[in-house]
């Protein structure tokens, strides 16, 4: 019989994915401190996470595992390199909730570029002359660049097209060919200086992390946009702050931020052209049930040996074992 941890709650429909196998049992943590995990993770052969940091001790504490998969696309919670080097698999969810990331991220765009958050208060205080004061930004035939050009970023480009924007694109890792109506460009520096509105999509590593720094905002022209919706860390939060405030840029939306949950005294929550939402994008019920199932049949497949490449972060753990 093998072990399956469940660390923080999968929806209904993995729950039955699981037990409609005869082979495996599972159990549910709904309390994913540290020692929670260390104390039930003795006999797991596959663990599934969420956000729960697992650290080397859970790794310690799980001789027996196997793989471990990630309910996201994002991995900085998992250390891989040490999963690589005792042959345990990280696994992501791939496309399944690229729809609903790329959706939210134009959410952020949107709410940014016509000062959302300004003028939803203003109106709720019965101050209509906010439309005096407070002007937006139109979308059509600006420049949208988009760093990171994988399953979400794709996505986000073809809603751009809707938009009449024109798509840049910065991505060294580039696979495939783009449709002809995507610039490409080898230099980040190159390509923000022709940017109105900036969206992030890679993964953090270290070599993304704080890809855009004050140097990097500051090549920015006046006017521009910046949204995250990746991970936290890929922005100094500091630095775009300051370029809100100085006025260099018009706004901006973040899903993600450098310490999640974001501490209540984070300037942040204090400037307005600074749209917020907490770490949410992901967060549609279609988006979830499907997260929830691909993570279960993942964890599965990592038992039975039938793991897809294109989902695991260290492939290279897939050809130790053949």
């Amino acid at each position: 019989m093998k072990r399956i941890l469940i660390i923080q709650p999968l929806r209904p429909e993995a729950l039955e994915v699981f037990a409609a196998r005869k082979d495996v049992s599972y159990k549910v943590l709904t309390d994913f401190s540290d020692e929670t995990i260390l104390a039930n993770a003795g006999d797991a052969d596959a663990i599934t996470v969420r956000t729960a940091v697992i650290t080397k001790r859970v790794l310690d504490a799980a001789p027996g595992l196997k793989i471990i998969s990630r309910h996201g696309v994002g991995y900085d919670n998992i250390p891989v390199i040490e999963c690589t080097g005792r042959g345990i698999a990280v696994t992501v969810v791939g496309a399944v909730n690229a729809t609903s990331v790329a959706e939210h991220t134009w959410f952020l765009i949107l709410a940014a570029a016509r000062s959302g958050a300004e003028l939803d208060a203003a109106t709720r205080r019965g101050d209509f002359g906010v439309r005096e004061r407070v002007t937006g930004v139109e979308l059509y035939g600006r420049n949208l660049l988009i760093i990171g050009f994988g399953r979400i970023g794709k996505r986000v480009a073809d809603r751009a097209r809707a938009f009449g924007m024109n798509i840049l694109v910065f991505d060294p890792y580039l696979k495939s060919d783009l449709p002809d109506d995507v610039r490409v460009f080898a230099s980040l520096e190159s390509a923000l200086r022709e940017t109105n509105v900036v969206t992030l999509h890679a993964p953090l590593t270290d070599e993304t992390r704080r890809i855009l720094g004050e140097r990097e905002l500051s090549l920015l022209p006046k006017g521009a946009i910046v949204i995250n919706a990746s991970r936290g860390g890929l922005i100094d939060e500091a630095a775009l702050l300051a370029a809100v405030k100085s006025g260099h840029l018009h706004g901006s939306g973040l899903d993600t931020f450098e310490v999640e949950p974001l501490p209540s005294d984070s300037p942040l929550l204090s400037e307005p052209r600074i749209v917020l939402s907490p770490h949410a994008a992901a967060m549609t019920e279609t988006s979830l049930v499907a997260m929830s199932v691909m993570t279960a049949k993942n964890a599965l497949a990592g038992l039975d040996g039938t793991l897809d490449p294109e989902l695991v972060v260290n492939p290279s753990v897939l050809k130790a074992k053949r």
